[in-house]
């Protein structure tokens, strides 16, 4: 049984859909991030499993028990539904203190004076605030208040959390630590977690699985890696960094591997090999992708036919600390590669650039969301 079931939901907003038609499983103790620009329908279908806002179609089940039919007029409340949440504003009560605030789902629901003390600090234990019990919440930096908001959602042991933004009020420092504390202690607690962010790299991060959404539909959902490194679409492919982009045409399947098709590819300026999306055939005009930080500028010692490569010229390189950001301009148009920054690189500097087959990535552009 899906700890968390989304079946064809939409949501309109007078003429607008908001959400269409979108269904997701999510399995007890896993971490599932919606990822897309605002107005993606991300934040809504979040809220609509939360029961503040109401699907027009479609039904949504946490466990066994369904919260939301829209067929059946069937509609449980927020305070019903076993769900910890927590959101952009972390919306702590400054006239509490902090146990106070991690307390109070637990007044709510009626518990003795005594069982929501050892409930709340126990909670607060868990995000190593319990020092900080009697502190008064506004004397609290941002990084304490997520984790006061984080133990007041866990406070009363919810099937599932529910996360919107919580970390996009951080530093980027901050941001990435609390993102790392949050997924640890999911991970310890084993809780379901839904989590919406528009932050590529904190779904890379934090996630089991990512679903990519888009004008409220899902795109392309997978585990992070594979969304990343293997899109299925150019949207998908376009959403994450710069990516080099190619026309090309499958001249010759090899094998089908784990990872997918293994083929051979020519194009303008373009031969080798590299992984396909299953169900493409020899003479299909194909889209191939490679990641900037898949190219180098090394020369392999084997299989150096075998692999793509690009000659160009440096156009312009960026020192970023711990890598370079380098612009090659070759005869098929620019190509972005990210090298080590040890490695120096100067501007008219003539440069041959390797991908691997695995590091390179061909798939159907399907044209219609090239638009």
């Amino acid at each position: 049984m899906s700890a968390v079931k989304i079946d064809c939901i939409t949501k309109n907003f007078t003429a607008f859909k908001a959400v269409d038609n979108l269904s997701l499983s999510i399995e007890a103790g896993e971490f599932v991030t919606l990822l897309g620009p605002s107005g993606c329908g991300k934040t809504t279908t979040l809220r609509m499993v939360a029961g503040l806002e109401q699907n027009d179609d479609g039904s949504i089940s946490i466990g066994h028990e369904a919260v939301s039919d829209a067929a059946r007029g069937f509609f449980l409340p927020p305070e019903r539904r076993s769900l910890g949440m927590v959101f952009q504003s972390y919306a702590i009560w400054p006239h509490m203190t902090v146990l106070e605030n991690v307390a109070y789902p637990l007044k709510v629901r009626r518990l003795s004076a005594k069982e929501m003390e050892l409930r709340a600090r126990a909670a607060l234990r868990l995000v190593e605030m319990e020092d900080f019990a009697e502190r008064p919440a506004p004397a609290l930096s941002g990084g304490q208040q997520q984790r006061v908001a984080i133990a007041r959602a866990l406070v009363f042991e919810p099937a599932v959390m529910l996360l919107d933004e919580p970390l996009s009020n951080l530093d980027a420092k901050l941001r990435a630590q609390m993102g790392d504390e949050f997924r640890k202690l999911q991970r310890r607690l084993g809780v379901t977690t839904l989590y919406v962010t528009h932050d590529q790299d904190e779904a890379m991060a934090l996630s089991d699985r990512v679903v990519v959404m888009h004008k409220g539909r899902i795109l392309q959902m997978g585990p992070p890696e594979q969304i990343y490194q293997r899109p299925e679409s150019l949207r998908v492919a376009r959403f994450f960094g710069s990516p080099n982009l190619f026309t090309a045409r499958i001249t010759e399947t090899l094998r089908d591997g784990e990872d997918g098709l293994l083929v051979r590819v020519e194009g303008p300026g373009i031969t080798g090999l590299t992984v396909a999306q299953r169900g493409l055939e020899p003479g299909r005009e194909i889209t191939v992708m490679v990641r900037p930080e898949n190219l180098s500028p090394f020369k392999p010692s084997d299989d150096a036919d075998e692999r793509l490569s690009w000659h160009g010229t440096v156009a312009h390189a960026v020192f970023r600390g711990s890598r370079r950001s380098v612009v090659v301009d070759t005869p098929q148009g620019p190509v972005n590669v990210e090298i080590p920054a040890l490695i120096r690189v100067t501007q008219g500097e003539e440069i041959t650039l390797y991908a691997r087959p695995e590091g390179a990535w061909a798939f159907d552009p399907q044209p219609e969301e090239a638009n």
